[in-house]
């Protein structure tokens, strides 16, 4: 990219009329004290080849000046790794086409797992993924539009005029398209992605770069929300989401100082004997204002914000203290994708069965195929460790995922827990019913113990207790209740006829119905 000297900015041009100043000054001061004596005698010749001399100096001193100065300020515009424009490089481009009142279009591009590489391969491998990631977005931007490195992950393309807008979608499309694919870097081929999220100005509306930016920002934010690998267009609504986020964020904090979080369980039973044999802790959030929020709304805030290894520690302390009473039975714990990569994890967890006294092996804790996925290496590495206390590791949610039988050998579950969509749509889909059999089969033959979650009615029960389930959760048999409700469940057998009862809970037709 070439600057012509009105394009400099003013610090560059000083570096270039500073020291014509000063020859100037020289010149002139030699000029002064030559014209000033009466010993020297100005010939043309010593007049012609002064004034000669004076301004050769001066021109080389322009050329070399400049181009020297323009090759810096080339440098201060470009990222020195991808060799893309940088961030400041796009302002001013944007800033310049603004000031013409022109339609314009800016989509930011984050890259998804960009940290997950670095640390499994090094930073020289996550160097070179961005030169290729670099190359591709050239690739994919050609002519029409300009790309460019803000920094870390983040890419950024701006495209102005009329259909800037659908063109530069399309583009970002045609780049998750090509992301998509395994990146070749060595012997390696890395799976990488991307989440975009666009913004646009009319040139006129008085939107100035920085807020263009955010806006882009704060779309590519709801595209990783989303799922990733998705293009947003900014609104007007994200913001205020945003805000409503941040004062969620707020009041988490206040409720974990405040203690306004309980723990709640759910008893597993088991499949033949119908006696409870497990309990699995859920947490519940109840604000002061009486206002009960579920944990598919705080969760996810508490996980984009860090809470969740806070709060995730509190349900387990509290679990174990709850349950330490309770005949021997199985305490499930579930744990989320941010505590399993948190190094610190296997250190706290032996730490708060030490402080409470709860026997390890009577403690499972839960995870997804998501945990495992997003970072395999790191969670085997955790799970070893928390193997190595006696602890029990069960995958849930499983049918949902991307779970292989190469996927469950690796990593040793001690128990299955299938998804309460894959049980509840059995009854009427058999291709379903054929993959729940044939999950259970692959667990048995792999050592593994089953339970299906979710069941809510006898026919239910009676498919996965026939196809071997060892252990049934759902509500035909009980809710999630406070500890001080569990005691009296312990000893008790369920018959069937009898457990909508014994459970507290109306029959699915009863809540159906009302």
């Amino acid at each position: 990219m070439q600057i012509s000297w009105r394009e400099l900015g003013t610090a560059p041009k000083m570096l270039v009329i500073a020291p014509l100043v000063v020859l100037t000054g020289i010149f002139a001061s030699v000029a002064a004290l030559v014209l000033a004596s009466d010993r020297i005698v100005l010939s043309p010749f010593l007049i012609v080849g002064g004034l000669g001399t004076y301004f050769i100096a001066v021109a080389t001193l322009c050329v070399v000046g400049l181009k020297n100065v323009a090759k810096l300020q080339n440098l201060g515009l470009t990222d020195s790794l991808s060799s893309l424009p940088n961030r400041r490089s796009l302002h001013g481009e944007i800033r310049g086409k603004i000031a013409k009142d022109e339609e314009l279009a800016v989509a930011l591009i984050d890259l998804d797992g960009f940290k997950m590489v670095n640390d499994l391969y090094g930073h020289a491998v996550g160097d070179e993924l961005i030169k290729r990631c670099a190359v591709i977005l050239r690739e994919v931007c050609g002519e029409d539009a300009k790309c460019f490195r803000l920094g870390g992950d983040e890419f950024a393309i701006y495209m102005s005029g009329p259909l800037s807008n659908t063109i530069l979608e399309g583009m970002c499309r045609g780049l998750l398209e090509r992301l998509g694919q395994s990146i070749p870097i060595e012997e390696r081929r890395i799976a990488i992605g991307a989440s975009v999220g666009l913004s646009h100005t009319t040139g006129s509306d008085g939107l100035d770069s920085s807020e263009l930016l955010r806006r882009a920002d704060v779309a590519m934010y709801v595209s990783k929300r989303g799922g990733k690998m998705r293009c947003t267009w900014f609104k007007g609504d994200f913001d205020r989401n945003l805000e409503a986020i941040r004062d969620m964020d707020e009041e988490l904090r206040a409720a974990l100082l405040n203690n306004e979080f309980r723990v709640n369980y759910q008893p597993l039973v088991d499949a033949k004997t119908r006696e409870v044999v497990a309990v699995e802790s859920l947490i519940r959030w109840e604000r002061p204002d009486g206002k009960k929020v579920g944990p598919n709304v705080f969760i996810p805030i508490a996980e984009e914000s860090g809470l969740i290894n806070s709060i995730g520690l509190f349900v387990l302390r509290q679990s174990c203290k709850d349950a330490i009473d309770w005949n021997g039975i199985k305490l499930s714990v579930n744990i989320s994708a941010a505590q399993l990569r948190n190094p610190e994890f296997p250190i706290q967890l032996g730490q708060i069965l030490e402080e409470t006294g709860f026997e390890a092996e009577r403690l499972e804790l839960e995870i997804t195929e998501t945990c495992l996925v997003l970072d395999p290496v790191v969670a085997e590495r955790s799970l070893d460790l928390i193997r190595g206390f006696g602890v029990n590791v069960v995958l849930d949610d499983f049918g949902t995922g991307y779970a292989s039988i190469g996927f469950l050998r690796q990593f040793r579950f001690e128990k299955l827990k299938l998804d309460r969509s894959l049980v509840v749509d059995s009854a009427d889909d058999e291709s379903l019913r054929a993959m729940m059999l044939s999950s259970i089969s692959m667990a048995q033959a792999l050592k593994m113990d089953v339970t299906a979650e979710g069941v809510e009615t006898e026919a239910q029960a009676d498919l996965v207790r026939s196809a071997g389930c060892d252990q049934i959760q759902g509500w035909l048999y009980f809710k999630a209740m406070p500890p001080e409700d569990i005691a009296q469940h312990l000893s008790a057998l369920l018959p069937s006829e009898t457990t909508n009862q014994i459970a507290g809970e109306q029959s699915p037709q009863q809540r159906k119905a009302s």
